[in-house]
């Protein structure tokens, strides 16, 4: 496994430290979480990217010249004491797992390339490809796994390359559409990774316009800042020729320009097949320095001015991604240790299983305990907060109190405008209903409605359903003079309050369901919630509806009241009737009598008041029929009772219903008693861990591994470098 002094040229020892770093930290196992910095070798069929690969390696691989790369290729260079060879193949993670199983045991390790043919031949037949172009089997041409050869050696350089199936344009007798998107599959992954420079390798025997390789690069490269062009087979052109100067043009970077550039490499022909790398590098040399390819830079051409363009163009690559890698090695290590969280501590046996109970229904106890209380000072009320306050968002939610308050009001508000059934206007007088959903009201709105209903003293408007039903004064004592007592006392509708407790106890539904989905891992929650949070939420839903059930027909039975603020309100009522009586009569008996003042040589006027015809107008409004008077004192004993009622029934919903039967010991539905009193075989059954998350736990946790290692690694090499 001799090499070429100029293989060591790839590298400087300061380029080998930073470049070790990204070895070390693919040996970790990372390159399936990060993207890492690599050289990718790609371009269609036949273009000579093998080639490419085989002269900036010095690594024999096999060709085939009906058809090249089958799979990609890594090849994997490392700085070792000894040299060795290693060879394995990775399965495509689409396989079914006895495939996967199979093709990982496949690992080899050789002695000499020239058993390297032999070893991939195998491996072509594990991936299960046909072995020719030409071959009638169903067997694919092309597939998703990866062949990868690791090399090591005291003079190879630390570097990864990846030799991708070329491009094809056609289907032929041996590749069909399906190969084609699979090998185009292929390609996209790797160029599209942002950590790849691309090698684009297009043939001077075939017009570049033509080749795709160069319409993919600049998809995925839109800034065109990561892909260098490779010309190959440039002695296939005749000189002087017009497609000759057309590659020249393009070599100069002036027609399909790249930040990169350009690069031209003559490869080995078919009778230079087996000529020595040196013998290679010879013949190239000799063709720039005769050909018209000679007036391009001599760091443009041959394949030793591609190493050292290449290694100082990886350097500065890596060097301004190291950064970036660690702050995803920190975002991809939080996100672990996240799941991992998630997964709670191991449940292998009974005592692992109450250990982690009692510390979850902890957890809920006083998070729960918190929310019920309203004191948001814990990180589960902070994360994600909304700047809207809606019962919609899951940051209202987890804010339980306030939510609970907040649909308390609109209870309240509610019964206030709708909960009765008749709305009642009085001239001159507080109005039932309106009284009580516009208690905040200007006099002006008052004065507005009493207008209004004055000109419609006889017409009762049908409101939509659920809104009272308008009545005018002398409607409602009409109403008040047929109905009996009982039946006419209270019309409040008891549906508004039913809704109002199955709107809380969703609310706090959903509100234990994300607790417990942010505390506990799927499994437990699914087998916790249905075990006893479901039944425990039932049986208060229940009880609360029976609790409400005996509010509402307290209210529909005789009222008993011994509050003082029924007195005030019939005080006011009718004191209002009298202030409006009187306001009346002096307004009726006064006059303004203008006189001219001779001294003041003005005009004046003075108020007279007839006192005495005041005092008749007042008496005269006193009704003398005897019915329609006690219509009048029924209706405002009515419209007092109603007012107390509806306060004391909002107060008895809110509380003994919302607060006893739902709201209150919210958090002692799961708490660390009920772990307690469970039994053994009860808690294994809840918390037992599923082999899906033994399999999770193992995933993460070999994950956070990597993860750290290779944290460790790139603080190690920015501590050195100073990057």
């Amino acid at each position: 496994m001799n090499t070429t002094s100029s293989l060591e040229g790839l590298q400087t020892e300061e380029q080998r430290l930073v470049l070790d770093a990204v070895a070390d930290i693919r040996r970790c196992g990372l390159e399936s979480i990060l993207s890492l910095p690599q050289l990718v070798v790609c371009g269609d069929q036949s273009a000579g990217k093998s080639s490419v690969l085989e002269a900036l390696t010095e690594i024999p691989f096999p060709r085939n010249d009906n058809l090249c790369t089958r799979f990609a290729t890594e090849i994997i260079l490392r700085r070792a004491p000894s040299d060795s060879i290693a060879i394995k193949v990775i399965p495509d993670d689409q396989r079914p797992s006895t495939e996967q199983d199979s093709i990982k045991a496949f690992n080899e390790s050789i002695s000499n390339f020239s058993e390297l043919p032999n070893l991939m031949e195998k491996a072509m037949n594990l991936m299960g490809l046909s072995n020719s172009s030409t071959s009638t089997t169903l067997a694919p041409a092309f597939a998703k796994d990866i062949l990868s050869i690791e090399i090591e050696g005291p003079t190879r350089p630390q570097l990864t390359l990846v030799d991708l199936p070329g491009l094809i344009q056609t289907e032929t007798k041996g590749v069909t559409k399906l190969d084609m998107e699979m090998v185009n599959e292929i390609t996209h992954h790797y160029v599209s990774q942002p950590r790849t420079i691309c090698l684009a390798v297009i043939s001077a025997t075939n017009d570049y316009a033509n080749q795709g390789i160069l319409t993919k690069v600049r998809e995925v490269d839109p800034e065109r800042e990561r892909t260098l062009g490779i010309i190959t087979k440039p002695d296939r052109l005749p000189s002087g020729s017009g497609s000759e100067s057309a590659f020249l043009q393009l070599a100069r970077n002036e027609d399909i320009f790249f930040k990169l550039g350009w690069h031209v490499l003559k490869n080995r022909s078919f009778e230079e097949a087996s000529s020595s790398f040196m013998e290679r590098n010879a013949s190239e040399d000799t063709y720039f320095n005769k050909s018209n390819f000679k007036i391009l830079p001599k760091e443009c051409v041959g394949v030793e001015a591609l190493r050292v363009r290449l290694s100082q163009l990886l350097f500065e690559h890596v060097k301004r991604e190291v950064p970036r890698i660690r702050e995803d090695l920190d975002g991809a290590l939080a996100e672990a240790q996240s799941q991992l969280g998630v997964l709670g501590n191991r449940r292998a046996t009974p005592d692992d299983c109450k250990a982690f109970m009692a510390q979850l229904s902890l957890d809920y106890y006083e998070t729960c305990k918190a929310a019920v209380n309203g004191h948001y000072e814990g990180e589960y009320f902070n994360h994600k907060t909304d700047h809207t306050f809606a019962l919609s968002s899951p940051a209202t939610i987890r804010r339980l109190r306030a939510a609970v308050q907040y649909m308390n009001t609109g209870l309240s508000d509610a019964l206030r405008a709708n909960g009765h059934k008749y709305h009642i206007t009085r001239k001159g007088a507080t109005a039932f209903g309106s009284a009580i959903a516009d208690e905040a009201s200007s006099e002006e709105e008052a004065e507005s409605a009493a207008s209004s209903e004055e000109k419609t003293e006889d017409v009762a408007t049908i409101s939509k359903p659920g809104v009272p039903t308008k009545l005018s004064s002398s409607e409602a004592l009409k109403w008040v003079g047929k109905d009996s007592w009982e039946r006419a006392f209270w019309e409040l509708q008891s549906s508004g309050a039913a809704d109002h407790v199955d709107k809380v106890t969703h609310v706090c539904t959903q509100f234990l369901k994300a607790l417990l989905l942010a505390k506990a891992p799927k499994d437990i929650f699914g087998r916790l919630w249905a075990s006893h949070i479901q039944d425990s939420l039932k049986e208060r839903s229940e009880a609360a509806a029976r609790e409400l059930g005996m509010l509402v027909e307290d209210i529909q039975n005789y009222p008993i009241n011994y509050n003082h603020y029924y007195t005030d309100t019939i005080q006011k009522q009718r004191l209002d009737r009298q202030k409006q009586a009187l306001i009346k009569a002096v307004s009726n008996t006064t006059s303004r009598p203008e006189y001219y003042d001779a001294q003041r040589r003005t005009h004046l006027s003075v108020t007279d008041v007839d006192t005495e015809q005041v005092i008749k107008l007042y008496t005269q409004h006193i009704d003398p029929d005897m019915e329609k008077h006690s219509c009048k004192e029924a209706l405002d004993c009515m419209m007092a009772i109603y007012k107390v009622s509806q306060k004391t029934f909002v107060a008895n919903v809110t509380t003994q219903v919302i607060e006893r039967h739902i709201v209150r010991h919210l958090e002692q539905i799961f708490s660390p008693l009920i772990v307690l009193r469970m039994k053994d075989a009860e808690v294994e059954a809840i918390a037992s861990e599923p082999a899906l998350a033994k399999r999770k736990r193992e995933f993460f946790g070999d994950r956070i591994d990597k993860l750290k290692k290779g944290h460790a690694i790139v603080r190690k090499v920015i501590g050195s470098t100073g990057l």
